[in-house]
C-alpha cells in the first residue's frame, strides 16, 4: 500500500486534517462566511456537480460562486459516513454522505421542520501544500433534490 511508509500516528493526524476541512467547509457555509469556503480549496481547486455543467475552478472563481449565496438563505448541513483514504503521504480521497435543510428568504428566528432539500454524497480529493492538506476537487452527487422553498414575506405591523 501506498501510506505504509507513515506511521498510525500520522496516518491518523492526516486523515484527521482531511475530516476538519469537511466539517470546516459546512460550516463556513451555514454558520460562516460563505466565500472563506474557497480558502479550504488548493489555489486550482475545482467544485463540480456530477450532472449538468456546473464546474468552479481556482479560488477567486470559488470565492465569488460561495459568496454569492442569497443573505437571506437559512441552512443546515448535516454530513456522516465519513470515509478517508489515504492514497500517499500528501494526497487522500472521502466520500462523504451529506443531508442539507434550506430555505430562502429567513428573517430570523427557528423555523418549523421540514423536508431536505437535498441528500447526497460528496466525492472529495484532498493535498497537502506547504504543510496544511487542502481540497483539490470536491464533486457532488444527489440520490434526492428538490428546489429551494422561498419563505412568503411577511407584513409587520
Amino acid at each position: 500500500m501506498v501510506t505504509e511508509a507513515l506511521g498510525p500516528t500520522d496516518r491518523l493526524i492526516a486523515e484527521r486534517a482531511c475530516e476538519r476541512l469537511i466539517t470546516e467547509f459546512v460550516h463556513k457555509l451555514d454558520l460562516g462566511e460563505p466565500g472563506e469556503v474557497a480558502e479550504l480549496f488548493t489555489e486550482d481547486g475545482v467544485w463540480e456537480w456530477a450532472e449538468g455543467d456546473r464546474r468552479i475552478q481556482g479560488r477567486d472563481a470559488l470565492r465569488s460562486y460561495f459568496g454569492s449565496r442569497p443573505a437571506d438563505r437559512l441552512s443546515r448541513r448535516i454530513c456522516t459516513n465519513v470515509l478517508v483514504t489515504l492514497t500517499s503521504a500528501a494526497t487522500a480521497t472521502a466520500t462523504t454522505y451529506f443531508t442539507t435543510y434550506r430555505v430562502d428568504g429567513h428573517t430570523g428566528g427557528f423555523m418549523p421542520p421540514r423536508a431536505p432539500t437535498q441528500v447526497g454524497h460528496y466525492e472529495d480529493t484532498f493535498l497537502k501544500v506547504d504543510g496544511r492538506w487542502l481540497l483539490s476537487s470536491r464533486s457532488l452527487f444527489l440520490a434526492f433534490a428538490g428546489p429551494t422553498e422561498r419563505l412568503e414575506a411577511v407584513d409587520k405591523p
